[in-house]
């Protein structure tokens, strides 16, 4: 043993009072035009819709949580917004910038994984830029494969680059 104790990592259901957590993880990414297509700050008033858009009998919010701090959260969002694809999400994933790096990621892919069945989520989308090479090898370790490419859509100020269909079928 060499002494060293792996943090216990906690997925919790967000709540509304969380948000202004979650909107600072998701500010962290825009200046690195990796992640988001936003460009500037997003507002906690902005995100009000689209939090209440969540719930965790089938579209949940989790925030990610070590040593009782909010360290990153996942998202899952309807696919195109018809009952056809009720079964379908959109998946993503913000981890502070103090905590990238540290396996999170895979963690939070884990727990997800563990969920699906109990939200009868048969298909999990990951739309990831084509430059953010460290979200697509994630993705790809976890078995997610590229399903679609979509060239020079997201005009990030200083470029113009892709965007990547990542997904996974999952069947019970």
């Amino acid at each position: 043993m060499n002494g060293m104790i792996e943090a216990v990592t906690n997925f919790l259901n967000a709540t509304i009072e969380q948000l202004p957590r979650i909107v600072e993880i998701y500010n962290q990414a825009i200046p690195g035009k990796m992640a988001t297509a936003d460009l500037k700050p997003i507002t906690v008033e902005s995100r009000i819709d689209w939090f209440e858009a969540h719930d965790p009998d089938h579209r949940p919010l989790w925030l990610i949580e070590e040593k009782g701090e909010v360290v990153g959260w996942i998202s899952l969002s309807d696919f195109y917004g018809r009952p056809a694809y009720d079964q379908t999400v959109e998946i993503s994933i913000y981890i502070d910038r103090s905590c990238q790096k540290l396996g999170l990621g895979q963690k939070a892919l884990h727990f997800v994984e563990s969920q699906l069945s109990r939200l009868k989520i048969e298909t999990v989308l990951a739309f990831i830029f084509d430059i953010n090479q460290a979200s697509q090898r994630l993705f790809e370790k976890n078995g997610y494969g590229t399903w679609g490419h979509l060239p020079k859509i997201a005009h990030m100020e200083d470029r113009v680059i892709g965007l990547n269909i990542l997904g996974k079928t999952y069947r019970s």
